[in-house]
């Protein structure tokens, strides 16, 4: 455990300076293809992988929670080893394997040290390959996913969560339960898992590396490890999706829980990445609730009216739709006006904009600031891989501060009435609000 934290600190000093460097493009001998940034200051690596179109709203109707079980079974054990040995040899060697079920994608992330990288990939290369699947272990994984199911069923944060996206996507997998039901969860065979694996092929494989490796020490590891993964994969196409108006108009959705403070999440159709509005959107959100204590959410909720801790907003672009969603949490007799305030911004920007200095000091923070937000080289490596999924280009770091820059008043104004209209508003309190 020294070993890993150590490893780990040695990530983070390493970052900044991994940044810097460009990427190069790696095409293994088989024709398989990863990202990597170079950066020998410290005895490591970080290896981040993606499998487009994969994820968990890809789960079979009836089969909800399909992605993540086998995202968190992967590394219970694989070919010879059972689940603690296989564990057991990875805190030996101080490697970290995790993998995980977005939405739209799977994704893993490995850290090794350098001297351990072969080791390493071929845990990951069995892991991926030959998932064990045993009883016991799928057996125990269940049961921590079905008990965090029964906690989350009292959590107002996750009940308002899955109340609003079942409400912007009714007849669409996004709106359904990613993490799965008791039943769905209680009811997945080996079978399954093993049906689910096929997901993961070479034709829909991402890579991003940053760390002690050269391009030709990366190229046949690539290989060893993805190599026997099959060349297409079993995936079905998702139908493409829009936030839909709420039937209920502006009213919003309550689930009654009887709780002192209520959670409110609110919102409507945003941008996918690929919109050519994307970097408007995106100054736009920072100025209304992304920018903490400076953006107008916080400002006229908290700072002016101490209704709430925190009001926030963001931009969360799925494959087949963009959403726009902010929050707020506060006194069930507050939550009313809350919810005004947030319409009444809504409604200022579409009509006014933004001024000249709210843009300036919104491009600088979000310019100056990204480098920061990347501090180990596992981040960066899942910057890599989240730039080859949205399609970026291999140049994007380097272009990607100019593309904010360019941003202007009109491109601000011309989003927010495209966006930000208060009666399309999607409004879901979880709690027992007073006088909605």
């Amino acid at each position: 455990m020294r070993r890993l934290l150590l490893a780990l600190l040695m990530l983070a000093a390493s970052a900044a300076q991994a940044l810097a460097a460009p990427p190069i493009r790696v095409i293994s001998p088989g024709g398989i293809e990863a990202w990597l940034i170079e950066d020998h200051a410290n005895p490591i690596l970080s290896l981040e992988m993606a499998w487009r179109d994969s994820g968990a709203a890809y789960d079979a109707q009836g089969k909800e929670g399909l992605a993540r079980l086998m995202a968190a079974t992967l590394d219970e054990g694989a070919g010879p080893y059972d689940s603690q040995a296989f564990q057991r040899k990875l805190e030996d060697l101080s490697i970290k394997l995790s993998f995980n079920a977005g939405m739209d994608m799977m994704q893993g992330s490995l850290i090794t040290l350098s001297r351990h990288r072969t080791q390493a990939f071929d845990m990951l290369r069995l892991s991926l390959n030959q998932p064990r699947f045993d009883d016991d272990a799928v057996l125990r994984i269940k049961g921590q996913i079905l008990a965090g199911l029964a906690r989350s069923s009292e959590d107002p944060q996750t009940m308002v969560s899955r109340g609003w996206y079942a409400a912007a996507f009714p007849a669409h997998p996004y709106g359904r339960v990613s993490d799965g039901t008791q039943d769905s969860v209680a009811a997945m065979t080996r079978a399954d898992l093993v049906a689910a694996t096929q997901r993961l092929g070479r034709a829909n494989l991402i890579v991003g590396v940053v760390g002690d490796i050269t391009p030709a020490e990366l190229a046949p590891l690539l290989d060893s490890t993805f190599g026997p993964l099959p060349a297409k994969p079993a995936i079905h196409p998702l139908p493409s999706a829009e936030v839909g108006i709420p039937a209920q108009g502006i009213k919003p959705l309550v689930l009654k829980k009887a709780i002192p403070q209520s959670v409110v999440q609110f919102g409507f159709a945003g941008v996918k990445r690929n919109d050519p509005d994307w970097f408007a959107a995106y100054v736009l959100n920072y100025i209304l609730g992304g920018g903490g204590f400076s953006s107008r959410l916080m400002v006229e909720i908290r700072e002016k009216r101490g209704l709430a801790y925190s009001a926030y907003s963001y931009l969360y672009p799925f494959n087949q739709a963009g959403i726009w969603i902010g929050g707020v949490a506060t006194r069930n007799d507050k939550v009313a006006q809350s919810i005004k305030l947030v319409r009444k911004e809504l409604a200022r920007l579409n009509a006014d904009g933004v001024s000249a200095g709210e843009l300036q000091d919104a491009k600088t923070y979000l310019t100056g600031s990204f480098a920061l937000r990347y501090d180990s080289s596992a981040n960066i490596a899942g910057l890599l891989v989240a730039v080859q999924a949205d399609h970026l280009g291999i140049d994007y770091l380097d272009r990607r501060n100019e593309l904010v820059m360019k941003v202007t008043q009109a491109d601000v104004a011309r989003v927010a009435k495209r966006l930000f209209k208060p009666e399309n508003l999607i409004v879901v309190v979880a709690g027992d609000p007073k006088g909605l």
